[in-house]
């Protein structure tokens, strides 16, 4: 059943995702590969290994010694006992969700309770959908024609204020971007991708040109092609994730 954005009055109350706990304070030792942490748990002093979602280089966050935290396993069986979901800041001053997984949830909800005014008159009407070849994170649509494709993506990287996307090459990306382009250029069709800024300390979201180049073009020739580039900030807390301001997002 489709759901609706907005019955005329646009939501301002403030939407968020909870983090599950207990979580548990850990530093940083090592990054085995994509997945594998080795950290110390701050309670025991104890070494031992955790389950990283996010496979990001993430190489200004995981820093030795940085100060991150963990929930355990849902599973008590898994041979990997914890999961990292939030790390500092490198000025220590903010946190940081690492759960790549949660700005879609968020969005979501968000999109439900009326809260986002970009996308004010639109109704929800599928998640993971398949249009044409593509499978993409949200269906909208507006009246009985008017459809849009919508895809949310994480961002975890800021550098002086900007925050860039991504932070390691995703050609899986780029071609998402280059379906939206098609997409948009379809009769009654349109397209946007949302960028998410799991933290709260960048005024602006690029494209990281220097990090993937392809990714950078693609996103200037859908913003071209008529794709609406979006972005929104979080603020993140120790027990849930809520959804911030709108800031700018552009190609680079």
């Amino acid at each position: 059943m489709s759901l609706p954005i907005s019955n005329g009055k646009l939501l301002t109350m403030p939407v968020s995702h909870p983090i599950p706990g207990p979580l548990s304070a850990a530093r940083f030792i090592r990054r085995y590969n994509r997945f594998l942490l080795q950290v110390r748990l701050e309670v025991t002093g104890s070494l031992t290994d955790a389950h990283m979602a996010d496979p990001g280089r993430l190489r200004e966050l995981l820093l030795p010694g940085k100060r991150l935290w963990l929930k355990p396993a849902a599973n008590p069986g898994r041979k990997t006992r914890w999961t990292a979901v939030l790390v500092e800041s490198p000025s220590g001053e903010e946190l940081v969700s690492l759960d790549t997984t949660l700005p879609n949830r968020l969005v979501g909800k968000a999109l439900q309770a009326g809260v986002l005014e970009e996308f004010r008159g639109w109704v929800l009407e599928k998640t993971e959908a398949t249009i044409g070849r593509s499978r993409l994170d949200f269906l909208l649509s507006q009246g009985e024609r008017r459809k849009m494709a919508l895809e949310v993506k994480s961002v975890t990287l800021v550098e002086d204020g900007i925050a860039l996307f991504p932070d390691a090459v995703t050609t899986r990306g780029a071609r998402h971007v280059r379906e939206l382009a098609e997409i948009a250029g379809e009769p009654d069709w349109e397209a946007a991708i949302l960028f998410v800024l799991q933290r709260s300390d960048g005024r602006m979201i690029r494209a990281a040109r220097s990090i993937d180049p392809d990714f950078a073009d693609a996103l200037e020739e859908a913003k071209a092609a008529g794709v609406r580039v979006l972005g929104r900030r979080c603020i993140v807390h120790r027990d849930k994730v809520v959804m911030g301001p709108r800031i700018p997002a552009n190609s680079g």
